[in-house]
């Protein structure tokens, strides 16, 4: 195939171990707001989902509206915890260091609580200024829309079937496919329950990694053959 151009990586639950934080909080909020759930409940059945579609969804299986408040009160919440408590997924640093191709973040987050994240997790140099959230895009779409993959590739220069991206949950591999884009799954986040590694596999991903330090054999690798071959 022709060589690829571009590696592309989600923020929460692939640079960093957000996803379980952001689960805690949501599902606390979720229960005392009258719909049970729990943490694990949430990582596994909405992991990609921004919680306004969250809510969203729950909503209309549910037949009843939830407080109008508790989106900003979540958010606020969310925020404060990931700001003291997130860090990075083990051997993330060396893997993305040792990418030797253009890279960028592509996430659902907001381009704030991304840059804040990286920040703190010592990420945000080996990515400044090439972090893309779908908040920020002309058509504020997010994941499993294509549009924030299209809109980092059209900034990067780079042709969308020419694209690696590393994703960590079936909404955003749907993204990443939709927009014409080969995906490598990730299941090394504290939120990753059994059996996800297959779930990956069926929305589309060509192959999933447990571990960063597989990262580099596998881009190799993949680059040398088409998926179609």
């Amino acid at each position: 195939m022709t060589a690829p151009e571009l590696v592309i990586f989600d923020c929460d639950g692939v640079l960093v171990d957000s996803e379980v934080i952001a689960a805690r909080v949501e599902a606390r909020m979720l229960t005392e707001a009258g719909f049970e759930i729990t943490p694990e409940e949430l990582a596994s059945r909405y992991a990609g989902l921004t919680f306004r579609d969250i809510l969203l969804s729950i909503e209309e299986s549910a037949e009843a509206p939830l407080q109008a408040t508790l989106l900003d009160r979540a958010e606020s919440e969310v925020d404060r915890k990931l700001r003291k408590e997130v860090k990075p997924l083990e051997g993330v640093h060396e893997a993305v260091a040792g990418v030797t191709l253009p890279k960028c973040v592509c996430s659902n987050s907001s381009q704030e609580r991304v840059e804040a994240m990286l920040a703190r997790t010592q990420l945000l140099s080996l990515f400044e200024g090439h972090i893309f959230s779908a908040m920020e895009t002309p058509t504020r779409q997010p994941k499993p829309a294509p549009d924030v993959f299209l809109h980092a590739a059209e900034k990067m220069g780079a042709a969308p079937e020419r694209c690696f991206v590393i994703e960590d949950s079936v909404h955003g591999i749907a993204g990443a496919k939709a927009a014409g884009m080969r995906v490598i799954g990730f299941t090394g986040g504290a939120h990753i329950q059994p059996g996800h590694a297959d779930l990956l596999m069926e929305a589309g991903a060509e192959t999933v990694i447990h571990r960063f330090r597989d990262l580099a054999a596998v881009l190799e690798a993949l680059s040398e053959w088409a998926e179609d071959a």
